[in-house]
């Protein structure tokens, strides 16, 4: 296994942790060979864009000489930079946080540390976190593995781009707006939103590291090369925020362990939210299979259920929180600008953008409504699946962002309704697992979504091992 291992860089991680427990390979010998490919490959996709070598090597050693403790024994793993990791840099891409370090880690960091985790390095995002493409003045660019003139997705973007390129074999990210399951679909990987309450929050945005329980939806969570490894992750991340450990998390087990008997529902498609055919067609024989091996499905979408409103109320949830910091002059820019467009969603974008305290508690009575319809649709449903985008990656664009589209279908659609599906399962804060489906007919992998009843993350994870035993599974880009 320790030859075996050093010679496939794209390993599961859990294959990998095995062959540590094992005694086949050291974590010294995982990181040299991972930190070897980064400096062969990352110049090209500049997808770490933080490293601290000497530190690593360190670590690596110190844990192969008291016998690789904890669930990880000494894996080797990258953190998305706004991650809360002490002494590094931690900016989230922001001009005017550069040089910003961190003085202690966050909780995520600290958990995937104390199981052992090696940090080969942090990886590229946007600035604020707030694109589908890993692009900012700190940092610079980072291009999909797949095809350099395309985005890897983001925000999440060069996390996604080093798993694919095997420069690491485990990912953490966060998501608000698709943040591991966009980049896990442009680059052809597993990636897995976690229930709301699941995973600690803070630690994931500098320069603050506090607990807000306002600040909803945001989550922490894996992005990986198999089903298998999103589990191993979670496990080492759920829990309470550090300070709240007077509540105890209890993830059920899945619901099934095979399609036979399972209740699985399509989500029918949605009038104005156009797809790509091969993301449809993707979906399509996501649910042949399940039916062919035994589950009940149908598509149907939950009674009360409105997609168009929902959207409308993540958009102004969404604005609400992220756009909290403005000041008063860029908070009466956004708006103008907002006020000026042609956005079919610039009302609820205001609403947001504009919200006061009251309107802030309406937003949340909104989102209770809207668990409380999932909630009775999974009393008859294990789960739901949709696409987890629009579409494929797109060409690098750096246009204004309200200007920009992206080709579906041939023609062109808003690019912000990106979010549509992402969103789907981010307002009621349900668990959502992106697998990868195939490749469009330019070679692009396209990527499904399974989601899952409120704290029932095996349920959605166990459902993508299914998938990939079915053939939805990580393949690696031809030229890395």
């Amino acid at each position: 296994m320790s030859a075996n291992s050093l010679s496939n860089p794209f390993a599961s991680a859990s294959d990998l942790v095995r062959a540590l427990a094992a005694g086949e390979v050291s974590s010294r010998e995982l990181l040299d060979m991972y930190l070897g490919r980064v400096a062969e490959h990352n110049p090209k996709l500049n997808a770490i864009c933080v490293q601290d070598g000497e530190a690593s090597r360190e670590r690596a050693d110190a844990l192969d000489a008291i016998g690789r403790p904890g669930a990880l024994h000494g894996l080797p793993i990258t953190l998305k930079e706004s991650s809360q990791v002490a002494g590094l840099p931690w900016t989230a891409g922001i001009p005017a946080l550069r040089g910003n370090k961190a003085d202690a880690n966050g909780p995520a960091p600290e958990r995937m540390f104390a199981a052992g985790g090696v940090l080969i390095g942090k990886t590229n995002i946007p600035p604020f976190l707030a694109d589908w493409q890993a692009d900012n003045e700190i940092y610079g660019r980072t291009v999909n593995p797949w095809d350099s003139e395309r985005s890897p997705g983001g925000s999440t973007g060069g996390g996604a781009a080093a798993l694919a390129a095997g420069l690491t074999p485990l990912e953490i990210g966060s998501d608000i707006g698709g943040s591991i399951r966009v980049p896990a679909a442009f680059c052809g990987l597993f990636g897995h939103r976690p229930s709301d309450s699941a995973v600690p929050r803070s630690g994931s945005f500098p320069p603050e590291s506090l607990p807000s329980p306002a600040g909803v939806m945001g989550v922490q969570g894996p992005l990986a090369r198999s089903a298998e490894d999103l589990e191993l992750a979670l496990d080492i991340l759920a829990g309470p925020e550090p300070g709240e450990e007077g509540w105890q998390l209890r993830i059920p087990p899945a619901r099934h362990e095979r399609f036979d008997g399972m209740r699985v529902a399509v989500l029918p498609a949605i009038d104005f939210v156009p797809v790509d055919d091969t993301v449809s067609a993707a979906v399509g024989r996501a649910a042949e299979i399940a039916a062919l091996r035994g589950a009940r499905v149908q598509r149907v979408a939950p009674e009360g259920w409105d997609a168009r409103a929902q959207l409308a109320s993540y958009w102004a949830l969404l604005n609400t929180i992220t756009l909290a910091r403005l000041t008063p002059e860029q908070r009466a820019h956004a708006a103008e600008t907002l006020r000026n467009s042609d956005d079919d969603f610039k009302e609820a974008k205001l609403r947001g953008l504009l919200a006061s305290a009251n309107d802030y508690f309406q937003l949340m009575r909104e989102r209770e409504l809207s668990r409380r319809i999932w909630g009775a649709f999974f009393q008859y449903w294990d789960v739901i699946l949709t696409p987890v985008v629009i579409g494929p990656a797109f060409k690098h664009d750096q246009t204004p962002f309200a200007q920009r589209t992206i080709p579906i279908n041939g023609r062109q659609v808003r690019y912000d309704l990106q979010v549509f599906y992402p969103a789907v399962a981010t307002f009621p804060g349900l668990p959502a697992t992106a697998i990868p489906a195939g490749r469009t007919n330019e070679g692009l992998p396209v990527g499904i979504q399974v989601i899952a009843p409120n704290l029932e993350d095996r349920t959605a994870i166990r459902t993508a091992a299914l998938f990939e035993a079915e053939g939805f599974r990580f393949e690696p880009p031809p030229d890395v």
